[in-house]
């Protein structure tokens, strides 16, 4: 029987990526109640969709056709065919943007971003969703019917964008400098500095970030516009500099973007530009946290079957003792920050769609979000690492796909605000919004609904308190310098408390090992205890998880 090629690459090609996820499951179960069936984007995950993304890295990254052969200015990007059915399919018949807006929820969504593990195909539908959010919540009539074809309904898919990052700012996005004036009741927008701008030359409307003429300095003079490619007259309506060339996320195009006279709409309020990208920097941060999961998996599940084909010292590596360390390392670390992101996707659930002013619930999916992208980040660079560590050389081959998969999970800590951003964040939802009251309560009553394992919930709890009393009894100054541990800590406790909970409701044992042993492993940052050895497999064999 002929086998495909990529097989000989791969091990965990060909497998159905939802199906032997039994963790993801269990969580989806735990807080959405029903499991929605992902079997047939599990299967299109671990097969066709990830021999594209690997092939599109290699081989066929995207192309900027920038003049017709009529001599006219496009500004196109050409993907590679595969691809742009890739993403059709993603849109059409997988719906992972639709289910938020038609009905369902966003676990739906978000562990579909999961399954498809590769950030920059999931960066493609981010920023449309993104988009669509933007639209669905507060744009006018006609902006709202153009959400339909950003989340895969009709006959063509639209693409969508948020440029809100320029060169001179950052992420400060108080210093952005694009301009919007308006002329006879018209929006034009004028700018040359969109310097991260993904896809770039894709994107039928963006988002755009710009300053309305005469309004005031810093982040709350910021209105939100929706820019379209075509103006009225159907001429390009913006121009698309270059393309970036990165050392990964090769599959979505990230380009430089300058606004000459571009016809633009305002979204909502003008004086509410800057909540409206802030909701949408959420959004982004939730769909990181799962890309981040994603890509860790994929590394994970390459280097756990690997482990239990290839032989050394005369027994498969599964046997040995260190690889099955460093397995139960890779998996503990794994469900424990996938425990908090469902936990902040579980809290902007409840909460997505208030407007400003925001109630309490909406500040509290706000902090954990920033928690859950910081601790998934870490998480996915260090187990990506550990998974090339365990093929050894052939770990650090460009031909196989774990090489690439670490690759890809190194831009995770550093998009949607790196790590140092999420940290200054946290300490302004808690300062200002005391959204860490509402924390310590959520936490406080999970440990206290329980029975087998209070004394390990205890000590999270008390290390998440222990944090944020250190932000408490700091100035401004020490605050900010120790806000990274403390967004750090804050993660390990509420993963804890997180598995152990999930442990109880759902009688699983194998959770509250789970939980136990991440406490001691990340919490405690100590070593695992003894006999934890005889405990590994029943963790880290994930297909086979109950």
């Amino acid at each position: 029987m002929a086998r495909d090629v990529y097989e000989y690459l791969s091990n965990s090609y060909g497998r159905n990526h939802f199906e032997v996820d039994r963790p993801l499951q269990m969580m989806i179960r735990y807080f959405a109640g029903d499991v929605p069936d992902l079997s047939p984007l599990g299967s299109f995950a671990g097969k066709e969709l990830y021999e594209i993304a690997d092939y599109v890295d290699k081989v066929a990254d995207p192309k900027h056709v920038m003049w017709s052969v009529n001599g006219e200015r496009v500004d196109e990007v050409w993907l590679a065919p595969s691809e742009r059915v890739a993403l059709e399919r993603l849109f059409k018949e997988f719906k992972v943007n639709r289910s938020p807006y038609r009905g369902g929820t966003w676990f739906d969504h978000f562990a579909s971003i999961y399954l498809i593990s590769d950030p920059g195909i999931a960066c493609i539908l981010t920023v449309t969703n993104q988009t669509a959010y933007a639209l669905h919540k507060y744009g006018d009539s006609e902006q709202k019917k153009l959400v339909g074809g950003m989340i895969g309904e009709g006959d063509a898919v639209t693409y969508g964008a948020t440029w809100f990052t320029e060169l001179q700012g950052g992420s400060d996005l108080g210093a952005n400098a694009v301009e919007a004036a308006n002329v006879g009741g018209r929006w034009f927008v004028n700018g040359d500095t969109k310097y991260f701008a993904s896809n770039a030359g894709l994107a039928d409307f963006a988002l755009v970030t710009a300053r309305p003429k005469g309004g005031q300095p810093g982040a709350k003079g910021l209105g939100l516009f929706l820019v379209p490619k075509y103006n009225s007259a159907g001429g390009r309506n913006f121009i698309v500099r270059r393309l970036k060339e990165k050392s990964a996320t090769v599959s979505v195009p990230t380009g430089e973007v300058e606004f000459h006279d571009s016809e633009a709409g305002a979204v909502g309020k003008l004086s509410e530009g800057i909540y409206y990208t802030m909701e949408d920097l959420m959004v982004s941060r939730l769909a990181n946290s799962f890309g981040a999961l994603g890509v860790a998996r994929k590394s994970y599940l390459e280097a756990y079957y690997y482990s239990k084909k290839r032989k050394a010292f005369g027994r498969l590596l599964i046997e040995q003792p260190l690889v099955q360390r460093d397995l139960l390392e890779m998996e503990l670390y794994l469900e424990g920050t996938m425990a908090l992101a469902f936990k902040a996707v579980d809290q902007f659930q409840k909460s997505w769609l208030e407007t400003p002013p925001y109630d309490d619930d909406y500040h509290y999916a706000r902090l954990l979000t920033h928690i859950a992208k910081n601790a998934t980040a870490e998480m996915a660079s260090h187990v990506t690492k550990l998974a090339m560590e365990l093929h050894g050389g052939i770990g650090f081959l460009e031909e196989f796909p774990v090489e690439r998969l670490h690759r890809e999970a190194l831009i995770t800590p550093i998009w949607e605000g790196p790590s140092n951003i999420q940290a200054l964040d946290m300490l302004e939802v808690i300062a200002k919004k005391n959204a860490h009251l509402t924390l310590l309560k959520d936490m406080g009553e999970l440990r206290d609904g329980m029975t087998l394992e209070r004394d390990a919930a205890s000590r999270a709890l008390d290390a998440i308190g222990d944090s944020v009393g250190r932000l408490a009894s700091s100035g401004e100054t020490e605050a900010q310098f120790q806000a990274k541990e403390v967004l750090s800590s804050l993660g390990s406790g509420i993963s804890t408390i997180m598995l152990l909970a999930m442990g109880e409701k759902l009688g699983s044992e194998r959770f509250l090992t789970a939980g136990r042993l991440y406490a001691q492993r990340f919490l405690d940052r100590g070593p695992f205890p003894v006999g934890a050895m005889g405990k590994a497999r029943e963790i880290f064999a994930i297909d086979e998880a109950s």
